[in-house]
């Protein structure tokens, strides 16, 4: 998959919902989707997963400049044929990016989805943590099942 269809889906995925989410919800207003179990729940994220070093903008801004140059830097490096890895990696960086646009824009990510038992989180997040699967997964696979593949 291409690296630029995967930005391109999932930062219009994300932005047009956060920007959905944050005109249509007030700070803390929760619609249930399923009563105890899936809400949708406005939330505004200065911090990392888990609102973790609250209030560290600066911090977040430069982390993720960083993890993109990063990022970047790998995917160039990665053969053409290690699908996965390559599409995990465009992953996580669509999802950095997203977030960052927040962090950038507003001082905070706009986070939604409310399972109850977890943090609230956003589309950018899952991006994220797809990718960071695809990437275990890719490095745990034998060379013969990455041949096979």
């Amino acid at each position: 998959m291409h690296l630029l269809f995967i930005l391109f889906t999932v930062l219009m995925l994300d932005q047009s919902s956060k920007y959905f989410i944050s005109h249509s919800f007030h700070q803390g207003q929760s619609l249930p989707v399923i009563t105890n179990i899936f809400h949708i729940t406005y939330v505004q994220n200065p911090g990392a997963a888990f609102g973790m070093l609250a209030y560290r903008t600066t911090f977040f801004l430069a982390v993720t400049v960083l993890v993109i140059a990063i990022i970047l830097f790998v995917y160039r490096k990665v053969p053409v044929e290690r699908k996965l890895l390559r599409v995990g990696l465009g992953l996580q960086l669509a999802g950095a990016i997203g977030n960052f646009i927040d962090r950038l824009r507003l001082g905070y990510v706009v986070d939604f989805f409310d399972f109850r038992i977890w943090p609230v989180f956003n589309v950018a997040d899952m991006a994220i943590v797809v990718g960071v699967c695809l990437l275990a997964v890719e490095i745990l696979r034998t060379p013969e099942e990455r041949k096979e593949a």
